[in-house]
């Protein structure tokens, strides 16, 4: 039973709002969710989205953006949340649907799928960012809201974790793109490794770098391309795995 008192959205004046709670200025009376998202910006992989009610009555200590937190405590972070939360989801868009939608569109049905997978229908959702996904109750985009509001904090902690060890099994099943060291950035080691080898399946193909190394790996298997980081050597598809 959810407890009369837990995470109920109270009224604080705008500025210097508390990281606890953060209303809209009209006020709102019920449950806040906070929701946030990761992989917005890396060449490979979903983008996976959480969203988070907490309990005001199991305080949560350390939750800040999961930026700035190093990768041991948003661990730590992460099974706490998943313990003392009220209710949490967890949801993402496939690269298919990144290709398909684009990632701001994918992205916001990652967020929307994460909200409706929640057990408990929140009054208000706060959203990290400037955009909302469509949603069915009240909704607020809060810009940098990772950093003021804690349920948006342990929501990005929440998306940044999970995604993090999808890229590990991403990086088992395909070893030669390093995905568990650079979660699929485009670091100079992955664009190389992208540059020798083309895209793999868990590669976002209308992704600019990614049509470029498939572009030069149709052109020829043995000459390598200008376009290649010195030193790549020749494109040899097809991509390593462990198949």
């Amino acid at each position: 039973m959810v407890k009369s008192k837990a995470n109920r959205v109270k009224k604080v004046r705008r500025e210097n709002a508390p990281l606890y709670q953060l209303s809209l200025s009209w006020g709102c009376e019920g449950l806040l969710a906070g929701v946030d998202e990761a992989g917005r910006g890396p060449l490979a992989g979903p983008v996976v989205a959480a969203a988070v009610i907490l309990d005001d009555e199991a305080p949560i200590d350390g939750l800040a953006d999961s930026k700035l937190l190093s990768e041991r405590r948003r661990e730590a972070l992460f099974d706490e949340i998943r313990m003392k939360a009220l209710c949490c989801s967890i949801a993402q868009a496939s690269v298919q649907e990144i290709d398909e939608l684009n990632i701001l569109q994918a992205t916001m049905l990652a967020m929307r799928r994460a909200v409706e997978g929640m057990r408990l229908i929140p009054a208000l959702v706060l959203v990290d960012g400037n955009r909302l996904p469509t949603l069915k109750m009240a909704a607020e985009a809060v810009v940098g809201g990772d950093a003021k509001v804690q349920a948006i904090s342990a929501a990005s902690i929440l998306a940044k974790v999970s995604r993090d060890r999808l890229c590990i099994q991403l990086h088992e099943r395909y070893p030669a793109y390093g995905f568990d060291a650079h979660k699929g950035y485009p670091t100079v080691e992955h664009l190389r490794a992208l540059y020798r080898w083309g895209p793999s399946p868990a590669h976002r193909h209308s992704y600019a770098p990614v049509k470029r190394a498939q572009a030069l790996q149709a052109q020829s298997l043995q000459t390598p391309s200008p376009l290649a980081p010195r030193g790549s050597g020749p494109l040899l598809p097809p991509y390593p795995s462990h198949d």
